[in-house]
């Protein structure tokens, strides 16, 4: 048997199954499994594309088997259903197996997996709408953002804070590591956002984490990326272009912006730097970068 999965809100990766583990994805719900048989179903193209350009088992398991720890086994053709249940939703539900910086949620019930494959693999991204009905998401590219630092957060514990950063853009959630007791934190961390055609801002969130309660704010701001994304599409291939300016977000009134953000080509990338002021919390300023990375590269 083949399945395809339609990964709700997030990336598609097609591999092979079982029939002994195809009930179990089933059983995850069309929104996060969907099941189709090689001889019983009727495939697309672009369905049979997609399974053939993601490589097989062994690529989508090099992200989502990463880190199995130990003592947690994955199933021998033996397998009961119980076992079989528990590492599969494991594995594609609740992401226990991957890196955590590649982990990204959709929803406050649904997951989503992030991969990294093939660029033509990229143009068959889709997410099922939140009303389950027939319908596409079209991506116009990718943002990758560095988490570079957090300057004299807020505290939250007993003279500090273990803050990590929860960025958020349409259905899509990621964030980075935790890091104990800092009030300056430095993360330089790589998250990655799938950017769909009618992107809004990208809301940032700083939290301090709690072992027994409920994890504290510590202050938000948002990011317009469209000055960013605008500057990149007039000007194309940036690798036709030495290091120069080719646009800038303006500092005012109604953003956390510290200082005006310059959007740059550096080295053929697009980037652009942004200093916040951290909102809706005494002090604490934020440090990122942001890289446009369009489909075909």
């Amino acid at each position: 048997k083949w399945f395809w999965i339609v990964f709700f809100r997030s990336w598609n990766i097609g591999v092979f199954i079982c029939l002994k583990c195809c009930g179990v994805h089933r059983s995850l719900g069309t929104h996060i499994s969907k099941v189709l048989s090689v001889t019983l179903d009727e495939w697309s193209n672009e369905q049979i594309d997609a399974m053939s350009e993601v490589g097989g088992n062994s690529a989508a398991n090099a992200i989502y088997e990463a880190y199995i720890p130990e003592g947690f086994s994955k199933p021998d053709p033996d397998a009961g259903i119980e076992e079989r249940k528990r590492f599969i939703r494991s594995k594609y539900e609740l992401q226990e197996f991957m890196k955590s910086s590649l982990r990204i949620s959709t929803g406050k019930s649904s997951p989503s997996f992030k991969s990294i494959f093939s660029s033509k693999f990229m143009d068959s991204f889709r997410i099922r709408p939140t009303n389950d009905e027939d319908g596409m998401v079209e991506f116009i590219g990718l943002l990758k953002v560095t988490v570079v630092k957090g300057t004299n957060l807020a505290i939250r514990d007993m003279m500090t804070s273990d803050p990590y950063v929860v960025l958020t853009l349409g259905q899509q959630t990621i964030q980075t590591a935790v890091i104990p007791s800092n009030l300056n934190p430095v993360w330089d961390e790589d998250l990655m956002l799938s950017v769909p055609n009618n992107y809004g801002p990208l809301k940032l969130e700083v939290y301090d984490h709690d072992m027994f309660s409920a994890d504290d704010i510590m202050g938000e701001a948002h990011i317009d990326i469209q000055p960013l994304i605008s500057a990149a599409m007039a000007y194309g291939d940036p690798e036709m272009f030495g290091n120069m300016q080719i646009g800038k977000w303006l500092k005012s009134d109604d953003n956390a912006l510290i200082e005006d953000s310059i959007i740059n080509i550096i080295d053929g990338k697009v980037k652009q730097d942004v200093q916040l002021k951290l909102q809706n919390v005494e002090c604490g300023e934020l440090h990122l970068e942001v890289e446009w990375l369009p489909l075909d590269q």
